[in-house]
């Protein structure tokens, strides 16, 4: 394992415990367990409808979970705790809590009717109440870190999937979040335009950024992840470093599923 990638701190910057989500009377999260600490890069894989999204919605309270707990930077995702049991916070400050959380979909959100120095502004400005000049001089590092130094002013409609996830990616990090979450970032791209984007995540990963992230990339996952763990049927199955998931997994569940995806 790269030792530029090893964790600076033992504390966990995300922990959840025991956490199930029901919808209706499917059970999409079963007893899910996950602890990320600063500066490592966990991906997360497994078969679609095993519920990976959904775990990482209720990482940021996107989804309300129905029983265990979620901390974030060492609190309550959501929640506080009164006399031993959790309360749900008020929108806003459950908004708040979110700030220390970047969060990149599959679809790229950006708003059409702005530019991509605009999407990049628009939060820091309004939110974290930064000026207009410094929000502007941080999108323009940003951009120029995802490769887009040129497209400042150019506008989702003529942007490629590529450049417009790239966008998105550089407007999580405005915010200066303590952990990016990616929900299957390349997903909707065309795939030539994949690479880019991974390039870009591979390099927020040599730089130390704390890292969740769902994919069926396996190159990426093998360059940059610390560790990978395979959630199937809403069960985290196995949870190892690269070389030991890829090379020697313990669960028949992971080696059917490798077996599967590296064939494609």
């Amino acid at each position: 394992m790269d030792e530029t990638r090893m964790s600076s701190d033992d504390r966990p910057i995300v922990r959840a415990e025991n956490v199930h989500k029901y919808f209706g009377d499917f059970h999409a999260l079963r007893g899910v367990n996950l602890s990320v600490r600063e500066q490592e890069v966990v991906v997360i894989c497994g078969p679609s409808g095993g519920g990976k999204s959904t775990f990482l919605r209720c990482l940021n309270h996107l989804e309300k979970i129905d029983e265990g707990r979620i901390k974030v930077c060492g609190h309550f995702i959501g929640y506080e705790e009164v006399d031993g049991g959790l309360v749900e916070l008020s929108e806003s400050k459950i908004a708040a809590q979110r700030r220390e959380i970047g969060m990149v979909f599959q679809q790229f959100n950006l708003f059409p009717h702005l530019s991509a120095l605009e999407n990049i502004t628009v939060a820091p400005i309004n939110v974290l109440e930064i000026s207009e000049e410094e929000a502007r001089e941080t999108a323009r590092r940003l951009l120029d870190r995802v490769g887009l130094p040129e497209k400042e002013n150019s506008y989702p409609r003529d942007l490629s999937g590529g450049q417009q996830q790239r966008v998105a990616i550089a407007r999580a990090l405005a915010m200066d979040p303590a952990v990016m979450m990616f929900d299957e970032p390349t997903s909707a791209l065309d795939p030539e335009m994949i690479g880019e984007v991974l390039e870009v995540m591979l390099d927020l990963s040599k730089r130390g950024m704390t890292m969740i992230v769902v994919t069926h990339e396996m190159g990426f996952a093998r360059a940059a992840a610390n560790r990978i763990g395979l959630l199937a049927e809403g069960c985290i199955i196995e949870e190892a470093s690269p070389d030991k998931f890829f090379d020697n997994p313990e669960s028949e569940r992971t080696q059917q599923f490798l077996n599967k995806i590296l064939t494609h």
